[in-house]
């Protein structure tokens, strides 16, 4: 069993989201919750209590492995600073416990869970409820964002590495079907996993 911490970085609202997934990709959401920071309060203020609550996360659920939204240029520029001042605190505290970091762009995370890059915060939030099997999407949308960042890390690097690995060795078969024998037996890739796969093969 893997764990995945997933950090949707704001500066009101930072998304906190803890799955497990084993060894055949099945997910189960394990903790999911909002850190919050008041507008008026100092930037440093705001980034302690942020960093704090990452901090405790962290340390509750001993992560194997965190992941958080990568800095994108279009963003404006006010909300760019906060991800990066969010971001280099996560680096730090992920570093001194020796967890590795991954970062993913939103079009990523989207096309992991929706199987379309292009995804608004509903469509996404109505996955991650689908694929954890929850009774209710998770609210703010900023918890959502951090869960289905942890779907994505759970899911992308093994799934393109098989499909990559077929590729490589000439095999006449699917990657998506080798993807599927090689990470989870004789069990299909989910509608999801399979999207995404084939979007990621069309932007190469």
């Amino acid at each position: 069993m893997t764990r995945i911490l997933g950090i949707d970085p704001g500066l009101t609202r930072c998304g906190i989201g803890v799955v497990d997934f084993d060894a055949r990709r099945r997910l189960s959401l394990v903790h999911v919750d909002v850190v919050r920071s008041l507008a008026g309060d100092e930037l440093a203020e705001r980034l302690r209590r942020i960093a704090d609550g990452v901090d405790a996360a962290i340390d509750e659920h001993a992560p194997d492995r965190i992941v958080i939204e990568r800095v994108f240029a279009q963003h404006n520029v006010s909300t760019v600073m906060g991800i990066a001042q969010i971001s280099g605190a996560v680096l730090v505290s992920a570093a001194r416990r020796g967890i590795p970091v991954a970062m993913h762009t939103p079009s990523e995370v989207k096309a992991a869970v929706t199987g379309y890059g292009s995804a608004d915060k509903t469509q996404v939030g109505t996955m991650v409820k689908r694929i954890l099997r929850l009774d209710a999407v998770p609210k703010p949308a900023d918890a959502a964002d951090a869960i289905a960042l942890a779907i994505c890390s759970a899911w992308k690097s093994p799934i393109a590495n098989a499909a990559a690995s077929n590729v490589r060795h000439g095999s006449a078969a699917s990657p998506l079907a080798a993807a599927a024998r090689r990470e989870r037996g004789s069990r299909p890739l989910t509608p999801a996993q399979e999207a995404w796969l084939a979007a990621e093969r069309r932007a190469r």
